[in-house]
């Protein structure tokens, strides 16, 4: 696993430089765009052009159970996790539509659903193992498991770049995998549960509070530290967890630009982020979880999503989203004419 701290890309500040002025330029009074500029701005830098593009995204899904859910933490039974695996493949799930209306690149990884999934189209069997290990009674996985998954994510990554994407966004599919994010993340915000657990997949008030107590035992269980992040995916995370996290960090090292999706997947890059401080340089965020937990990861994580819709979904649903907001951030940096080209008068 040593590959995870390797250094990271460089974003180019003379491209950034180049896409500022060209802002200053713009028939426009300065800044009056917002978060638009900042957008098209550091895409620039990060693709290393003054003027960046969005066409060719690609979305990898990382899907697999956890065995916490023995534990009551989920109100859906794991069979869930696979019997979407294969939804996803039919077309029929939140991000396959998605990705279609953005003419984006899908893949789904299965990284340990319990059941075994049958060969499907656009479905990668990656299965580590039928799922994690109870955290509440052992680790969730071996060294070698959580190498595995890193891994798993890394290679995604190496495909989307060898295929020329521009962004990269991650997806995840696992019953209870908002109790082993809630169980990561305060580990490394060094948080009460009660502070980060949410309904999840719809838990009441009294199911959210067992969550809470659940995560509290496993963390003394393992005795776990914020400043081992490795350690904390390992003892109470997940596959598909790891897989973004490894995503992430391989990403930064390829120089391809990420779109975080929600709650789990802004774990994932808080544990990337805590393993390699570089990655965060190289992360944009689609959107803000109505998962309660989220604002609390976005804010350690110095993050601003591009949306607010309360979406709760997952799957890399929220971040596909606000791809048109980022493309739209582009066009106008790329197409706007210039105060000189518009024959327009510049303020004095």
């Amino acid at each position: 696993m040593e590959w995870t701290r390797a250094s990271c890309a460089a974003s180019n500040e003379a491209a950034r430089a180049a896409a500022l002025a060209r802002q200053g330029q713009l028939t426009k009074p300065p800044g009056a765009l917002a978060r638009l500029e900042d957008i098209a701005v550091q895409l620039a830098a990060l693709q290393g052009v003054e003027r960046p593009q969005l066409q060719r995204i690609h979305i990898s899904v990382f899907a697999s159970d956890h065995g916490v859910a023995a534990e009551g933490v989920s109100v859906f039974p794991q069979a869930v996790t696979a019997e979407m695996v294969r939804n996803f493949a039919r077309g029929g799930a939140a991000i396959s539509v998605l990705a279609k209306q953005l003419s984006a690149t899908l893949e789904v990884i299965n990284l340990g659903t319990v059941s075994v999934v049958e060969a499907l189209p656009g479905v990668r069997d990656e299965r580590i193992a039928a799922g994690t290990a109870n955290f509440l009674q052992q680790a969730a996985m071996t060294e070698t498991q959580l190498a595995a998954a890193l891994q798993s994510g890394r290679d995604a990554v190496l495909r989307a770049k060898q295929s020329g994407a521009q962004l990269f966004i991650g997806g995840e599919m696992g019953i209870a995998n908002t109790t082993a994010a809630s169980a990561i993340g305060c580990v490394l915000l060094q948080i009460a549960p009660v502070l980060l657990s949410g309904p999840g997949t719809g838990l009441d008030s009294s199911g959210v509070a067992h969550k809470a107590r659940v995560i509290e035992q496993a963390i003394a269980l393992h005795h776990l530290s914020h400043a081992n992040p490795l350690a904390a995916l390992r003892h109470v995370g997940g596959f598909e967890i790891a897989g973004l996290c490894g995503a992430y960090i391989a990403a930064a090292q390829q120089d391809l630009p990420v779109l975080v999706d929600g709650f789990i997947s802004s774990v994932a890059a808080l544990a990337a982020v805590r393993i390699n401080p570089a990655v965060r340089n190289w992360l944009l965020f689609g959107h803000t979880s109505a998962e309660p937990g989220h604002q609390r990861v976005l804010d350690a994580l110095d993050a601003q999503p591009v949306l607010q819709l309360g979406m709760r979904l997952g799957e890399g649903s929220g971040a596909a989203v606000a791809v048109p907001i980022l493309q739209l951030a582009c066009a106008l940096h790329n197409g706007m004419a210039t105060f000189a080209e518009a024959g327009v008068s510049e303020k004095d």
